[in-house]
């Protein structure tokens, strides 16, 4: 056990809520005070945390007074009053409704959204692409995503929409970014010119190393395809300058070999990797129970510590979930949703259909109108109103929700709260690395990754 490694036990225990106002947690000579109203962060002595120890017994109000006597009392940073009329920044083009793999998670079906396989066609990315930049503000930044089943299996489209958008970009002074998220076995060599070309950020689907990625992610009627990807990825990794390629893993009930993947895909030329675990899928196969997600984070914790030790060594290590995790907590982010799904981001389905996001397509929990007939924006307001999270059980209680804003909607939504004791344990192990990184290599916080 290294000194960035602690009891897993412990720490969930530790991490579990004792005021809606405030967390704390001891480290060596004192401890972390965390104000959740702005993601307030400060180290303070040991009798700080006694005299929030014995407060939290007796009442939230007695927690409070500890916090008004430290003067760390201040005006309500967010309100019960949701989003309204939120400007588009971003939007996804399901331009493929199928695919060719047969993933048993996959929250679109196997690609197909449930429905008839279909591609989206020209009239209706250009009518979405014009609706984001028409809504967009001024002089801002929009992203442009391709997602599926399986973007590549409408390449053309793919392609004819990049160009529209940037020649959109260059009259209207807005500036576009693209990403694509890939199962990576169509990628050709002139892909990786064009997604270079266009500085996209490409998102390849790699499940771990080749077993546990074969068990899940295997072609219709055929066999495993890790090797192919890989094979098919190599000009990308070679190429990217402009381009960004990194790994998405989604992670199952035991494939758990984390820190090997992360070494072996870094070694392999990846930009970066991220783990998410499946947490619903449409057939309840392959999700993540209660009794895996401790075994989950205790994975997620030695890549954590792995990464602290390559920080405090300067050399690189982008472990996706660990850089946006301390970025977060250096930028004291604080909202009252998990993402901008619904509001600056809409999903749009093959046949012209707004959703909330790409997840919600084809799902009526959250749909949000269509380009014909514009935003629903009755149906908007009351996803925004409904999906806050004071609005939600038992996070309008719980310390982490204005950084984890209630959780996945899909998920949250479709099986519940099931990753609670997860999400805080990551977030209390965060918490300690962000205070020794930040007072052991300070340097690494002076150059923060763009905001995405």
């Amino acid at each position: 056990m290294t000194d960035a490694t602690v009891d897993l036990k412990s720490l969930v225990a530790a991490s579990r809520p004792r005021s809606r106002l405030a967390h704390w947690l001891a480290n060596d000579g004192g401890g972390q005070l965390l104000v959740v109203d702005g993601s307030r962060l400060f180290n303070v002595s040991n009798d700080v945390l006694r005299q929030l120890d014995d407060a939290s017994l007796v009442s939230e109000e007695q927690v409070e007074r500890v916090l008004a006597s430290f003067g760390l009392s201040a005006p309500e940073l967010i309100s019960d009053e949701p989003l309204r009329d939120p400007p588009l920044q971003a939007i996804s083009l399901a331009i493929a409704q199928k695919c060719n793999l047969g993933c048993t998670y996959c929250y679109a079906d196997r690609g197909s959204f449930g429905g008839k396989p279909t591609n989206m066609d020209w009239e209706v990315a250009r009518k979405a692409l014009d609706v984001l930049f028409s809504q967009a503000a001024p002089a801002s930044r929009v992203n442009v995503a391709f997602l599926g089943g399986e973007p590549l299996a409408n390449r053309a489209l793919l392609r004819r929409a990049t160009e529209y958008a940037t020649q959109l970009a260059a009259s209207s002074g807005i500036r576009a970014t693209f990403s694509v998220t890939t199962n990576g076995t169509l990628l050709t060599e002139e892909d990786a010119h064009f997604f270079e070309q266009y500085g996209f950020a490409v998102t390849v689907s790699l499940d771990g190393l080749r077993d546990e990625h074969d068990l899940h992610r295997r072609m219709k009627f055929k066999g495993g395809t890790f090797d192919r990807i890989m094979s098919r990825v190599e000009p990308f990794l070679r190429m990217q300058r402009r381009m960004q390629v990194s790994v998405r893993s989604t992670i199952t009930p035991g494939n758990l070999r984390l820190r090997e993947a992360l070494d072996w895909f870094f070694d392999a030329g990846f930009h970066s990797v991220g783990f998410s675990p499946v947490l619903r899928s449409p057939t309840g196969q392959a999700e993540l129970a209660e009794s895996d997600l401790m075994p989950f984070l205790e994975a997620m914790m030695e890549c954590g510590a792995e990464f602290e030790r390559r920080v405090l060594t300067g050399r690189r290590y982008a472990f996706a979930n660990m850089v946006n995790a301390m970025w977060e907590l250096h930028r004291g982010t604080h909202r009252p949703y998990p993402c901008g799904a619904g509001a600056g981001y809409l999903g749009v389905s093959a046949k012209g259909d707004l959703a909330a996001c790409h997840r919600f397509v084809g799902d009526v929990d959250g749909q949000m109108g269509s380009l014909s007939d514009g935003i629903d924006r009755s149906a908007q307001s009351r996803w925004l109103k409904d999906r806050h999270v004071h609005n939600q059980a038992p996070c309008r209680d719980c310390w982490a929700r204005y950084m984890c804003g209630g959780g996945c909607h899909h998920e949250a939504l479709g099986r519940g709260r099931t990753a609670c004791d997860y999400i805080r344990g990551w977030l209390q192990y965060c918490l300690g690395a962000y205070d020794r990184l930040l007072s052991s290599q300070p340097g690494w916080f002076m150059n923060p990754p763009p905001r995405g």
